[in-house]
Parts: structure tokens; sequence; C-alpha cells
């Protein structure tokens, strides 16, 4: 840590992961470049020995020797004796994402490592574009997965599809009151869902905040998705389900996540700016806000009423389904 460079990567930053690379690969190579940063740094200057060293006695004819005091710097820190100053560099990944997927990625480091736990305990919601196609169904819910079943799509109207959405909302709404085991019934819990603070208290199914269509123009249909301990299979099997209740089939064929918690596609860093000058200059922009964010977040609120657990853990229970908690709609 005596490097001015590595102190100022204490933090979180974001990037941009394109589809087709692992989270892994993704990790590897930031580390990789934040290395070749570090180490291309202008070492200090090192440090002067003194030596005696023998020289020719100045004014005498017989070539007489005779010790000079002199100042050699010393080469044992030298990159050519010692190697790189930096090996390794721990890189922490928060909510990842697989290898399809593409969007916001957030990365620590340092002291970072820990905040990414912070932001797992506070349960922050994420945001997802998620893009459908209407009319045949896959073995995986993906666009490039083997094909089981082709239906038709006609009767699919922009309405049905706003009416199941509202209904998927609804029911994702009430299991978000009973997984966040509050007693609604007083005033700080009241200013708490107002504010959209209430949060789940323990591991739960996924839990989608807030859905709407974008974009309809069959067969493809544009999604926005506000959830919160989702996977992106789950969010796949999502597009899935809601074909069958259209009374037709749908695949996946894009999941971007647009927003992790309060860092946004604004904050994310492209490919290109993946060094030490852009990271630390990303991590001390957001170290303010993520300061501020997260003492909001995992602040409990004020005269708020835990209510006791029914006779199995609140994990036992969620929605059957990414549809909700009471299983398929019907219209």
């Amino acid at each position: 840590m005596a490097s001015a460079g590595l102190a100022r990567l204490h933090g979180l930053f974001a990037v941009y992961k394109p589809p087709g690379l692992k989270w892994k690969h993704l990790r590897d190579t930031v580390e990789l470049q934040l290395l070749k940063g570090l180490n291309a740094e202008k070492p200090p200057a090192p440090e002067q020995h003194v030596r005696f060293l023998p020289g020719p006695m100045e004014g005498s004819e017989k070539k007489e020797l005779t010790l000079t005091v002199t100042s050699v710097p010393t080469l044992v820190d030298h990159p050519l004796v010692c190697g790189p100053v930096f090996t390794s560099l721990k890189v922490g990944v928060g909510h990842r994402l697989d290898a399809q997927a593409s969007g916001v990625l957030v990365l620590g480091v340092g002291h970072g490592r820990k905040l990414l736990t912070d932001m797992y305990n506070a349960h922050l919601t994420k945001e997802y574009t998620v893009r459908g196609l209407l009319g045949k169904a896959t073995d995986d819910f993906c666009e490039d997965g083997r094909l089981v079943e082709k239906t038709t799509y006609d009767h699919v109207t922009r309405e049905k599809l706003d009416r199941i959405l509202a209904l998927i909302q609804g029911s994702h709404q009430k299991a978000l009151v009973m997984y966040s085991n509050l007693d609604l019934q007083t005033q700080e819990a009241y200013e708490m869902a107002v504010s959209g603070l209430i949060r789940p208290m323990n591991k739960s199914p996924m839990l989608i905040t807030g859905i709407r269509c974008l974009q309809f123009a069959p067969p493809e249909f544009l999604l926005e998705v506000q959830c919160m301990h989702e996977t992106q299979k789950q969010l796949r099997r999502l597009v899935h389900e809601i074909g069958l209740e259209l009374k037709s089939t749908a695949v996946c064929s894009q999941v971007r996540r647009t927003r992790d918690g309060f860092f946004t596609l604004d904050d994310a860093l492209l490919r290109t700016q993946w060094d030490l000058p852009s990271i630390q200059g990303a991590i001390q922009a957001a170290a303010p806000r993520v300061a501020a964010e997260l003492e909001k977040s995992l602040r409990p609120g004020p005269g708020t009423q835990l209510l006791p657990g029914p006779g199995r853990p609140w994990d036992s229970e969620g929605p059957n389904s990414a549809l909700g908690q009471e299983g398929q709609v019907r219209h």
C-alpha cells in the first residue's frame, strides 16, 4: 500500500460487461490492466550508499592507488533486479452476470471488497432491459437454444401484455411486503414503503418491484424490469412464462443490466477504459455517493416493528414461479 497509485484504488467502480464475455475473464483482464498500470509508474529514486572505491592518486607518477569516498545508488530494489513491485491484486465482483448477459458489473478493490458485502446486505434493486421474441420455445429459454415448439402470436396485443405485467408486479409486491417482515401499521414502515426502502430481511426468491413494456412490435417486445435476488436465467424464464400466459410461446433474445443499486450505465467503464487512471477516477468519483447510499440503505427504519415469522422460515415461502406468489395469472 506504499504506492500512491494503489492508495487511490480502494473502493467500488462499475464496468460494462459485453455479451459473450465471462465475468471471471473480465475480472482477470481488469486485474492485469491495473497491475500493468501500477508497475509502469516511475519508481522512486534509488537510495545512495557511501562506498570507498580504489582509484589513482592525483599527482602521483607511480600509479599509486588510494580510496576515494563515493556515493553510489543501490540496485537492490531496481525492477530489473527484484522484478515487478506488484504481482497480484485482489479484485472482487459484485452481483454477477452470466456469459450471455451484458450491462453494469460492479467491482471492488482493496477496502472496496468489504463494500461489496455491504451492497449485498442492503438488498438493493437492479434494473434490466429484457428482449423477448414471440412464436417459439427453446429448452433453455434463449433464442439460440434447442427449438422445442413453435406457435402463432397473431392474437397477442399490447393490452394483453400490459395486463399480465400488471398482475406480475402486484403479486411480487405482495411477496416483497411479506419478506420484509415489517408491520406496515407503523408510521415509519409506511414512510419506508412510500420512499421505496422496503427490503427483504433475508435471502428470498426473485422479487420484481416494477415491470413494464417499453416496445411492442410483434414478434419482438422489450421489457424493463426492476428486481432483486434474481438470476439472468430466471429473467429468461420470466419471458417464457409470459409467452405461455399470452397463449403463445416466447424466448429471450437479450438480457442487459442497466442499473445495479446506485451504479448505472453512465458510471460503467467501457473496455477501452479498463486502465489505471480511468479506474482511479471512477472510484474517486463514486466514493461519496457509495458512502451516502449505503448508509441510507443499511440504516434500519426507526420504530419499525418486526413481525414474528410464520411456522416455517421466510425463505420457504414466496413466488411459486417467476410470475408471482399466487402462481400463474389468468386472464
